[in-house]
This record gives structure tokens, sequence and C-alpha cells, in this order.
């Protein structure tokens, strides 16, 4: 455990603390007097140190640390999606479920925790973050009591997100086509043509090989599309806009047409897939400033590197990591299941970010002002080390994997206090990250995970 006095941390637990600490020193040092050669004063008190720390069975000695790797500048950002979900019903219902998407622990993010604001109706009576069976999906599943014919619920809560900034800048500036044999296979899924995205129809395959004529690797040819399918008949796109009417959002008819980030989404998809490049569909919520449903971005697969983002509203990849909260990854499934706007009546072809266990509740949606509607707000962003960085990283995952273990489970007694203490210490990690404290984040959410780690 970390103990906080007189505003420095004690370390007296098997945590590989002190590491934290003579490196977040030697970064503050570092930055405060480069001029004096501090680098060389604080590598020379870790080679004379012999302390040795273990964590989870792993020793780790701390003179083996690449100090300027573990001192170089590193951005975390406190991210907060905030989401006003009004159902409403056409007949009188008792005891069913809303399901909502919830930010996963994914390579560039980690949730906190769920916040359930006091304004939420009184019969969502219970409330847990579940596992998709897609990984790394989650959702929120709300239990509501009841609901009359034409009341209206509110369900108002928000998703914290702790996110590092990637900009890819070690992105390959060319790399070769992939040979699809030669993928691995958990990248081979978003290969294939579905409902929404159509990669062998004619004008797609097409326009993909002449693209590919002119960008002869897979990075000029990515960038290209994710130009492409933001300029393509972006006056129809104006015009649909002017009239409040959008049609169906495959990528078929993005391509004749233009769309919304759905359509644009999907007709990405279609051009990347048509070249072997997996590709696949983002829910997110971004830093657009106002009020919106759900955010379309898509994610494509570099052999070697891994997954890369474009954002389909900006026509931009790579596409830096911090501006958006991760909702779901959409699987071929979610392409071939899809559902109407709640807004635009005549748009199809979204994947979904609302389930309902009867058919008779739906969201209810106006124009995102009233009625339902979500944003991203940046709470904060701290410029700290790498090693601390990723220390908060492993320490929020550890603990919200434990939060989310029993968050709705019907605790008692002992084990209901540590629960609501670890919850306290929390909230207490965001406040601190507001604050621009860092290692009081760190000090907090190490303390929440020893109170959820009482539970028996």
């Amino acid at each position: 455990m970390l103990q906080k006095n007189n505003n420095n941390f004690i370390y007296n637990k098997n945590y590989n603390k002190i590491v934290i600490l003579y490196i977040w020193g030697f970064y503050k040092m570092k930055n405060a007097f480069k001029k004096i050669g501090s680098i060389s004063i604080i590598i020379c008190i870790l080679m004379l140190s012999s302390v040795s720390v273990s964590s989870n069975n792993l020793n780790i000695n701390i003179v083996d640390f690449n100090i300027k790797t573990a001192s170089k500048d590193t951005q975390i950002h406190l991210l907060r999606v905030e989401h006003f979900l009004n159902i409403t019903s056409s007949e009188n219902i008792t005891d069913f479920y809303v399901k909502y998407v919830f930010p996963p622990d994914y390579s560039y993010q980690t949730p906190i925790m769920l916040q359930v604001f006091e304004d939420t109706d009184p019969d969502v009576i219970n409330y847990k973050i579940e596992n998709d069976e897609q990984i790394p999906n989650k959702f929120v599943n709300f239990s509501v009591a009841k609901i009359n014919i034409s009341e209206h619920k509110l369900i108002h809560f928000s998703a914290w997100v702790l996110a590092k900034n990637n900009e890819f800048d070690d992105l390959p500036s060319t790399k070769a086509f992939p040979n699809k044999t030669l993928l691995p296979n958990q990248t081979k899924k978003w290969l294939v043509e579905t409902a929404a995205t159509q990669k062998d129809a004619l004008l797609i395959k097409t326009r993909s090989k002449i693209m590919k004529i002119f960008n002869q690797d897979m990075v000029s040819y990515s960038k290209r599309v994710a130009g492409f399918i933001k300029d393509h008949r972006y006056l129809m796109f104006l015009l649909q806009l002017k009239l409040g009417v959008f049609f169906k959002q495959d990528a078929k008819t993005t391509y004749l047409i233009n769309g919304e980030n759905v359509g644009r989404s999907h007709l990405a998809c279609a051009m990347l897939r048509n070249q072997n490049i997996p590709a696949r569909v983002i829910l997110a919520n971004n830093d657009q400033g106002f009020w919106t449903q759900m955010h379309y971005m898509v994610e494509y697969y570099v052999p070697d590197y891994g997954w890369v983002l474009l954002d389909t509203t900006n026509g931009k990849t790579p596409y830096r990591t911090s501006k958006q909260v991760i909702n779901r990854i959409c699987y071929p499934e979610d392409e071939n299941n899809t559902k109407t706007d709640y807004i635009f009546k005549r748009m199809k072809g979204e994947e979904r970010w609302i389930w309902l266990s009867n058919d008779s509740v739906k969201p209810y949606y106006v124009d995102c002002r009233e009625g339902s509607k979500s944003q991203m707000f940046s709470e904060n962003v701290l410029l700290t080390c790498q090693l601390v960085a990723e220390e908060c990283f492993i320490q929020t995952k550890k603990t919200f994997s434990k939060y989310q273990e029993f968050l709705g489970e019907n605790l008692v007694g002992e084990n209901q206090s540590f629960f609501e203490n670890g919850q306290n210490f929390q909230n207490n990690a965001i406040t601190s990250m507001q604050n621009n404290d860092t290692l009081g984040y760190y000090y907090n959410i190490s303390r929440a995970y020893e109170e959820y780690n009482k539970i028996q």
C-alpha cells in the first residue's frame, strides 16, 4: 500500500512504487535543471542504489530501466462521456433492461468508472457493467422496474476514461499491401463483405483498383481513401444536410450520394477490405463540442504494426487517439444487424449502441437538444513521464476489473463498506487528475484496488 504523508508517498508493500518515484523525481529534475546536467546526477543516484522491488512475482531492479525512455514526456488524458438516455413506451411494461455501450479496456484507453446521476429515474433499480461476447466490448445493463404507456424515463450517466495520446508517429511511411494468407487469423473476419460494406460491388471494386494504381503501398492508399470518402460528391452531402433528409448508409449508397459518418465508415471499410486490408467500424464519442447521437470511425490493420484510426468526418488518417472515447469495436455481425437512425427515419444501416429487452420500449431522440443525447468532454491533460503514465494505466485496469466485478452485486455489511470506500477512492483519483496531481491519482486508484480486494 502507498500512504500519503506530508505530500510524500511511503512505500510499504510489494508494488514496485519506489521505481515510479525514482523516475518521477528524475523527470521533474530533468525538466527543471536541464542546463546543469541533472540526467547525469540522477543516473548516478540510481546506479548507486541497490533497491530491488517486486510486484505480482515480477522482480524489477531499478538499474535495469532505460532512463531516457522511462522519463520521456507522455500525455495522459482524463476524458468523460456524458449520456442522457430518454426512453418511452407504447405499452405498460414491467421488468425490462436497457443495454448501452460502455468504453472497453482497449490499447490506448481504459475505463475508470461509471457515474450515474441523481436525476436518473428511480425505477432504474440496478445497473451492472458487463462484458460482451465480442471482445473487448462492454455495455451497461440497466434494470428498470416499470414504465407506463407514453411515459418518459431518464437514465443520466457518465463514463470516465483514461486515455493515452498516440499520433501514430512510428507508423511506417510505406508498407506493402497485405497478403491475405499471411494476415493474423484474428484480423481476417474484418475482410468479409457484409450488408453494409459491399466491398465486391462493381463501382467500389473499380474505384479501389484505380486508386491503387496511383497509391502503390497500403499506407498511402489508406490516406487516399480517407480523403476520398470525405470529398467524394460532397455537394450531395450538403444537400441532404440542408434538406434534413439522409438515406441508406451502406457503402454502395454512400459511394453514389455521399452520406453521414456512418456511411463514410462503411465505404472506407469496403474500399480497404477490397485490397485485403482488414478494416472495421468504430463507435465513438469525440470532441465535436456539441451534443450528438454517436460518432462512427474506422480502424484498419497494418501488418507488423497494429490497428490505426481513420476519422470519417475529417477524412484523415492516422488520427490521434486522445480526441475521442471508443465505445464499441464493431464486428461483421453488427454490420449485418443494423438499425434505422433515431432522428432521420430514412437513414438506415447504423450499427447499434442501444439494446432493449422489450420491443415496446424505444429510445426517445428529437434533435440532440431535447430527448436523448451524448457528448464527450476533455476534463484534463497531464504531461508526465512514460513510466508513471504506464503505471497509472496498469493500476487503473486492475482497479476497474475489480470495480466491474462487484458493481451491482448484492453486497452487505463489510463488503458493502469496502465497495463504497473503493468508489470514494476512485472519485478522489479523478479529482486528483483534474487538479494536475498525477501521483495523487495513482495513490487513490491504488487504494481503491486495495478496498475492492478486501471483498469476500
